[in-house]
């Protein structure tokens, strides 16, 4: 494929053709997982088939290879991923309510955990059906029906499950808390799949909630609580493993077996009861797995990390081209640090000791929903533990989505979506480093409703297809573009390469007719003269110059990539692409065209355009004012409009603005700075404009924006300022944000705003006015 996306990929890649062979018993099936830490993920034990969310501490997985992370560049083969697929269209989820239940009888969840859990449960549901979240990833994934898996998700509320553990335990805890967990007559509560399951059913019958295909239940215990997928002990598939993450980071060092406990326990999974049917329950079991950092009701004992159910502990990169990243670990110093160290006075040395015997250089959280140095309201430091908990949440509503009857999408080895990503939470932005009273640091990767989220990449599966595709994502890609050609000729044949976008999702499978197919973004060009729009299929270049255009395969037929097209008058033209991705999601671009020679018979000549597009940057122009923007911005007097003709307008004023510095932080500490310069006196004001959905993200408010020109995504206000001049000449102006719009822009680690100038003339009547639009990418 020729398109679309070149941001260099971090993640894992694996997927299966069909499930884990049914010939398997049951037995051959745990032996494969007790001798394969963190392998097959749709798998067996005790009869029955689950979806598992492995612990997993020395590896991270890109494209088709896996890596130690140990500082070792010998990657080992992942073949599985290329049989990432499903192959029969089984079914995935097409809507998705979901609902979350807090099995604690005995009062151990903390309030401030559940009120975090709970806010990202309706932020998710919120946020959900944007492109710019990782649950987008999920609409390239069809099933027979040929519809794409749901990235909508509607929180239905959270419940407290009050009825009591059994008294009779099938299953033993194999790491039990010294204190401050549930007992169930002086022993540490272990409860089965089983167990879970019948209270799941259980309680949906007491409070006659919902089943089938559409409804997804999340249950939680407390800390302390193990679940067990058989009999636990200590080589038990439990939630819980005897021993230390210090001894398993040991073993691992040193090359040598991780002890069985620990590559059979797992952080979550999730399951089905039923086949399908409106009887269905689709459930996710979510563990206590965050441990027990900063939490001081426990003993020290269980004051554990919890990073090998979150990212596996490892660093992020510190490229922004991806190279390699380390586990967290103590290193010994260089010369240059030692130097370093020794120019420090006694109160930073103090601190530097103090870290490396604290262990913060070692494997560690991140909760980016931590207070800090600041005290919860149990007085421990322990809130940000619910981030590693949400992190479990969002792996399993995207497993769940895209494989709820564990027959669907994932590959020969078993790995679902996020499995193919394991440890990948590409370009994490915040403070990765660890502080003493939480011992974690706070990255995020996620923004949802202006609250921070470091959530696992999801597997794009077009990167099987597009080798230099990424491979995991933490949102999709959808820009619209292409080129316009420099001004040409009426007659002349010009070219439009649509093939310059950035589209994450595109392919998809399709089922038609029981024989499994591909398909691809929809391109529509519309050329702006009149002519008929010309649609088809990314990424073939259409073979004749209008209308329907035949592809050779593997394409599909008609093919509209990239078009040719012929203007037969003078004039100026909007022409605009349109994509709708294979997740359905749609965007515009828009691009002015220039073609010199007669205009159209019955019109007269005229130089200007209105709402056009141009300039290699992609700014934007718009009114009766002549000239295209280029990449300052400006715009200057002419008619009135395209290929069309009439009596010449009052001059209107020309004018040009662009930011001057692109430094996010400066902008939102000292505000943006905007020169411009105008031809005459004017009247006007200053407006920048945020695009809507980003907005929404970050929980930024402002008014709509009106007047933008065909094909612009909807903006939002968040900064203006009024402009009067009394003469011609340049200047500079300086627009602040309010401080609630500044400190959700600072966790952005950069936004594209557009600047909209709106001017008129001060000395003429009547007055004329133009407007002119340009784009700023501002960074930290």
């Amino acid at each position: 494929m020729t398109t679309f996306s070149c941001t260099p990929p971090l993640g894992r890649i694996p997927r299966l053709a069909g499930l884990l062979a049914a010939t398997l018993s049951a037995v051959s099936l745990t032996l494969a997982i007790l001798s394969a830490p963190a392998g097959a993920v749709v798998t067996e034990v005790s009869s029955e088939k689950v979806g598992v969310q492995p612990r997993e501490m020395s590896r991270y997985y890109e494209g088709t290879v896996k890596w130690v992370g140990q500082g070792s560049n010998e990657p080992e083969p992942h073949p599985e991923a290329k049989s990432f697929s499903n192959h029969e269209g089984n079914s995935v989820l097409h809507s998705a309510k979901t609902y979350v239940i807090y099995w604690d009888p005995q009062h151990f969840y903390h309030g401030d955990w559940k009120r975090l859990i709970d806010g990202f449960m309706q932020h998710m549901g919120t946020a959900s059906a944007q492109p710019e979240t990782v649950f987008a990833v999920d609409g390239q994934y069809h099933d027979a029906t040929n519809q794409p898996a749901t990235d909508h998700f509607t929180f239905m509320g959270a419940l407290d499950d009050t009825n009591p553990y059994p008294t009779s335990p099938s299953c033993t805890n194999p790491a039990p808390f010294e204190t401050g967990a549930p007992l169930v007559e002086g022993t540490s509560v272990c409860l089965t799949d089983a167990q879970v399951r019948g209270e799941l059913e259980t309680f949906r019958g007491q409070h006659t909630l919902p089943r089938g295909m559409g409804t997804i239940y999340y249950v939680l215990t407390p800390p302390g609580v193990a679940v067990c997928l058989d009999g636990g002990g200590p080589t038990g598939h439990c939630s819980d493993f005897a021993g230390t993450l210090a001894q398993v980071e040991t073993a691992e060092e040193k090359k040598e077996a991780l002890p069985a406990s620990y590559t059979n326990s797992f952080c979550s999974y999730h399951n089905a009861i039923g086949n399908g049917n409106n009887d269905t329950i689709l459930y996710a079991v979510i563990p206590w797995t965050a441990g027990g950092d900063g939490d001081y009701h426990l003993f020290a004992k269980d004051r554990t990390g919890g990073s090998d159910c979150q990212d596996g502990g490892f660093e992020p990169s510190k490229h922004p081209t991806g190279e390699l990243q380390e586990k967290e670990r103590e290193k010994p110093p260089t010369p240059q640090e030692e130097e370093e160290f020794e120019k420090l006075n006694a109160e930073e040395k103090r601190k530097v000791t103090e870290a490396k015997e604290l262990g913060l250089e070692k494997p560690h959280d991140q909760q980016p929903n931590q207070l800090g140095g600041k005290r919860s309201e149990d007085g421990t430091f322990d809130t940000g533990l619910a981030d590693l908990i949400i992190n479990q949440i969002g792996v399993e509503q995207q497993n769940t989505v895209t494989d709820p009857l564990l027959n669907a999408w994932h590959d020969s080895a078993g790995n679902e979506l996020t499995d193919e990503c394991r440890n990948s939470f590409f370009r994490a932005d915040g403070n990765g480093k660890a502080i003493p009273e939480t011992m974690a640091g706070s990255l995020f990767n996620q923004v949802y409703a202006g609250k921070n989220y470091y959530i696992n990449d999801a597997f794009n599966a077009a990167s099987l297809k597009n080798g230099y595709s990424v491979a995991c994502m933490k949102a999709p890609g959808l820009e619209p573009h292409f080129t316009a050609p420099n001004p040409v000729n009426a007659g002349e044949i010009v070219g439009l390469d649509g093939n310059e976008s950035d589209i994450t999702l595109n392919w998809a499978p399709t089922f038609a007719g029981g024989i499994e197919g591909s398909t691809y973004p929809v391109f529509t060009w519309n050329f702006g003269d009149g002519t008929p729009p010309v649609t088809g299929f990314a990424p073939a270049t259409a073979a004749i110059n209008e209308g329907t255009a035949p592809c050779s395969l593997p394409w599909l037929t008609p093919c509209a990539g990239s078009v040719f097209h012929s203007y037969q008058y003078g004039g100026t033209y909007n022409a605009s692409l349109t994509v709708v991705d294979v997740g359905g999601n749609t965007a515009t671009y828009v691009e002015q065209i220039t073609v010199a020679g007669p205009p159209p018979p019955g019109k007269e000549s005229t130089s200007g355009g209105n709402g056009s597009t141009g300039g290699s940057t992609g700014s934007t122009s718009t009114g009766t004012g002549a000239g295209a923007a280029g990449s300052s911005g400006s715009a200057g007097s002419g008619g009135t409009g395209g290929a069309t003709g009439g009596k010449p307008p009052v001059p209107a004023p020309v004018a040009a603005a662009a930011a001057a510095s692109r430094s996010l932080r400066r902008s939102l500490r000292s505000g943006l700075v905007i020169r411009y310069s105008v031809n005459e006196q004017v009247a006007g004001h200053f407006e920048v404009l945020l695009g809507r959905t980003l907005a929404r993200h970050l929980g930024i408010g402002g008014a709509p924006a009106l007047g933008l020109p065909a094909g612009t995504p909807p903006q939002v206000m968040i900064g203006k300022a009024v402009l009067v001049t009394t003469a011609a000449g340049r200047s500079s102006i300086t627009i602040h944000f309010s401080p609630r719009t500044a400190a959700r822009l600072a966790h952005v680690k950069s936004v594209t705003v557009m600047i909209r100038l709106v001017v008129r003339n001060a000395a003429t009547r009547p007055p004329a006015t133009t407007t002119v639009l340009s784009k700023v990418t501002l960074t930290h």
